[in-house]
């Protein structure tokens, strides 16, 4: 049941990205002002050197985001955000301005699939489908179709980790792939504190951890890819303002991190902003 019926359907007449960055600027303002964002910390960037076992969040930019983005996958690369976004009939591969949220460039995947996770490994975007087994490749320059691969399992979240690909399926464990070959290596199972963390979606590899959203929560955890131990938790609740929801808000999902400026970016499943945020006790 990774969709509810009603997620099926798009707002009509969403406001444009332009209207949207406006508003935008002034939630920025008031972030700054009364907001979250108005605590300081000693570090730069989003990851401090030492996260604890419970982190939550202060916002340190906000961008425009499409609203008519089913958000599945979100990952950063060279000063551009690419997207997967899902709902069968809509799912589509996106390059997305990170300070417009404009879609620069967009190709759809077939009406029969249902878009997921998404990755770069060298420079092929490489993008997950739910309950299809398919996984198809596009060129990072200019999405030219490069192949597909096949996975004997739902597909939810997609990172890597410079070695494998590392994959969640909404259970709670993760499938480590050969990046060439596309084989299931090995699997780790996720614990808490002895109890199995299922709906592990979207993923991100930062520090040598993994960041995962958990499905239907704020809540994002951290698991040791070695052990599968979640060695943390973040708490996003209250991210999006209540004025920003709209019939079609949906959940937390998206997580992207910039290595080389340590920034941090999350975003949500038809959210018209995305947050870039930086992790605090």
């Amino acid at each position: 049941m990774k969709n509810q019926p009603q997620m099926e359907q798009k707002a009509k007449g969403s406001p444009g990205l332009l209207v949207l960055g406006a508003a935008i600027l002034l939630l920025t303002a008031a972030w700054a002002i009364f907001g979250c964002s108005s605590l300081k910390t000693t570090e730069q960037g989003s990851i401090p050197s030492k996260l604890s076992s419970h982190m939550t969040y202060v916002v340190v930019n906000i961008y425009p985001h499409d609203p008519e983005a089913f958000t599945q996958g979100l990952i950063y690369h060279a000063g551009h955000l690419y997207e997967s976004t899902g709902l069968y009939g809509e799912s589509s591969l996106r390059k997305v301005d990170l300070e417009t949220g404009a879609v620069l460039m967009s190709i759809a995947l077939p009406p029969e699939t249902f878009g997921e996770g998404l990755t770069l490994w060298e420079d092929r975007l490489l993008q997950l489908t739910w309950r299809e087994g398919r996984g198809f490749i596009h060129t990072l320059d200019d999405f030219t179709p490069a192949g597909e691969f096949t996975y004997p399992t739902e597909g939810w979240g997609l990172t890597q980790d410079g070695v494998h690909l590392i994959m969640s399926d909404g259970s709670h464990r993760l499938y480590f792939l050969n990046p060439d070959s596309f084989q299931i290596v090995k699997e780790v199972a996720v614990f808490d504190g002895g109890q199995p963390v299922e709906r592990l979606n979207e993923l991100e590899y930062i520090n040598g951890e993994v960041f995962a959203n958990l499905w239907l929560t704020d809540e994002v955890v951290r698991i040791d890819p070695v052990t599968g131990a979640v060695v943390g938790r973040v708490d996003l609740s209250g991210l999006l303002p209540a004025d920003m929801l709209t019939p079609t808000t949906d959940v937390l999902n998206g997580i992207a991190y910039d290595p080389d400026a340590n920034r941090l970016f999350v975003t949500g499943k038809n959210w018209p902003a995305l947050f870039e945020i930086r992790l605090v006790p």
